[in-house]
């Protein structure tokens, strides 16, 4: 295998636009022309099994759900369990059923100058040999710490009273930034998946703010706890040349780069898929730089020259017209996507089938995308609510299985709601709240017409 340096030289040899170009394939990808922007019948799903309510405020100890990740346990899909990001909240772990079964919280990182950790983003890493045993391993981004955490977890899974605890390497190096005077600027660890390569297990980690992706290469210690080395960088494109002459740059508050956060890695090709928020989705060959990245989606403003505007802290079109003509008459976005463009995932199907789910966080959807070929589009969906659970609002992170988790035999979509809404939110606190629900992939496949 070709080491991520020597794949980031390779890279560095690039012309500086080819990957701009290399994205800028016009047209709109997958959907075969037509009105630029017509959606379609957008598809409906049902979720009736959510987890309680997190809530971002001081009696609720700051927490605010994220991002999760479903770790299968090898042989009893009942004892399988749903990892959950709560930021400074630290992490949440619940059952096949939604319920919790145990709550971390985000405590110092293990270094000298360690601080109260805030948890973005989680995947796990399944059989790393720690200390003479093979372990799976809850992977987490610290952006407080700008580090990577890792949690060993219990095999017994949702039957343990504690299934998650800490094994970090002490006095782990930061992932972006040269001090901790950088760190404070919290342009520091966001998005995370993990990779695995045979033996080899790696996590790949955004930044906030910034266009950059590192990789991380995880060590496991003979004293029982997992660190990290080889962290490599590469910066994704920032501005992108236009058909019509001009060039686009995504409008943001000074000093702030288009940010990538949702990652997925296909671990059957080792391709990772990128959502960068104000652009669109990526796919990226692994190591980092061995080709070149591929933009398969764009939002639907790509294109769409905005201002920044300090006294509202907004963008706006800066011709003056509304955000909605100007989309309208933009001919160079997306069809499935509305800004931010923000969970990712893949699903495994039968013989070489798989699907790339993404979360449309604009409009409250749910964008679907083969892993085959050019992947291509296959529709797109929302998660509505039954009984007393909510439909999912402002999706941030998502996760998703092919494996069998509690009854969910063909597979669990975990999809982040926020602001979770419902008979458990009072009012004084609708604005706080944020959940996770759980939806079976089944009915999704249904609701698409995909093979199953």
């Amino acid at each position: 295998m070709r080491s991520p340096r020597t794949a980031l030289l390779a890279l560095a040899l690039l012309p500086a636009l080819a990957v701009v170009h290399a994205a800028a394939a016009w047209g709109h990808p997958g959907h075969g022309g037509g009105d630029p922007h017509g959606r379609g019948d957008v598809a409906a799903v049902t979720t009736d099994v959510q987890t309680p309510a997190l809530f971002d405020d001081e009696a609720g100890g700051n927490a605010s759900g994220d991002d999760p990740a479903i770790w299968v346990h090898p042989e009893d899909p009942d004892r399988s369990l749903v990892v959950a990001t709560a930021k400074e909240g630290g992490l949440r772990v619940y059952d096949a059923d939604a319920a919790e079964v145990q709550s971390l919280p985000a405590t110092p990182a293990p270094r000298a100058d360690g601080v109260d950790g805030r948890y973005n983003n989680v995947d796990v890493a399944y059989g790393l040999e720690v200390g003479g045993e093979r372990l799976d391993v809850a992977v987490v981004s610290d952006r407080y710490n700008d580090q990577i955490r890792l949690f060993a977890v219990d095999p017994d899974g949702a039957a343990s009273d504690a299934p998650l605890h800490e094994i970090t390497t002490p006095d782990q190096e930061f992932l972006f930034q040269p001090d901790r005077a950088g760190v404070d600027s919290e342009q520091t660890a966001y998005g995370l998946a993990v990779w695995q390569d045979g033996d080899d297990a790696y996590a790949v980690v955004t930044q906030e703010g910034t266009t950059r992706i590192a990789t991380a290469r995880l060590v496991p210690g003979a004293d029982g706890t997992v660190g990290y080395t080889d962290v490599q960088h590469l910066d994704m494109p920032a501005s992108f040349d236009l058909p019509d002459g001009t060039t686009w740059t995504p409008c943001d508050e000074p000093g702030v780069g288009p940010q990538l956060e949702g990652l997925s890695v296909d671990q059957r090709t080792g391709t990772l898929y990128a959502a960068q928020e104000d652009v669109g989705l990526w796919r990226l060959p692994l190591p980092l730089g061995s080709g070149e990245p591929r933009l398969v989606d764009r939002v639907t403003d790509f294109g769409v020259h905005d201002a920044y505007d300090p006294a509202t802290e907004e963008c706006a079109p800066a011709d003056g017209s509304s955000q909605a003509d100007a989309v309208a008459a933009n001919p160079f976005g997306g069809d499935l996507l509305t800004a931010d463009a923000e969970g990712v995932d893949v699903y495994d199907g039968p013989g070489r089938t798989g699907y790339v789910i993404v979360s449309s966080q604009g409009d409250d959807t749910f964008a679907v995308y083969s892993t085959t070929g050019r992947n291509r589009a296959v529709g797109s969906f929302r998660a509505e609510g039954a009984g007393d659970v909510d439909d999912v609002h402002g999706s941030d992170g998502l996760a998703v299985t092919h494996r069998p988790v509690g009854d969910h035999t063909e597979g669990l979509l975990v999809l982040h709601d926020e602001p979770h809404t419902g008979p458990d939110v009072a009012d004084e606190r609708a604005d706080d709240a944020t959940n996770f629900h759980y939806v079976g992939w089944d009915a999704v496949a249904d609701a698409l017409g995909l093979h199953h």
